[in-house]
């Protein structure tokens, strides 16, 4: 096989769907949330760069879910924009005044999103 082939073989088997995509980036920002969160004293410090990669990740997931052409009934549409404007909120709180205790619902909040997009509610 030759080197071409090869390489396309590789990567036609870790190619991800969308929603595999999705998920795998909602749970890479939740495990970075959550490494702050267990070593509080060693990692605070990092905190605003782990929280602004979660901000993008929710920018462009709640952009996308309520475009107007997006195909998802107007009811997930509204779920989507409320879930994204308390994790914006949550966010600046977080950024405003640092605790370990704020990361809880942004982390569990990624991980549940994460997995009913990968089909496992």
């Amino acid at each position: 096989m030759s080197y071409a082939a090869n390489a396309y073989a590789k990567v036609s088997q870790t190619a991800l769907t969308p929603r595999e995509a999705e998920a795998a980036v909602l749970i890479k920002a939740a495990a970075r949330l959550q490494t702050i969160q267990d070593n509080w004293d060693a990692h605070h410090t990092t905190l605003n760069d782990a929280l602004g990669f979660n901000r993008k990740v929710w920018t462009i997931l709640s952009s996308a879910a309520t475009e107007p052409d997006a195909p998802l009934p107007e009811e997930m549409k509204t779920a989507m924009a409320r879930l994204g404007a308390f994790v914006f909120t949550r966010t600046l709180d977080a950024m405003v005044e640092p605790s370990a205790d704020k990361l809880t619902a942004l982390i569990r909040i990624n991980r549940e999103l994460a997995n009913g997009l990968r089909g496992n509610p």
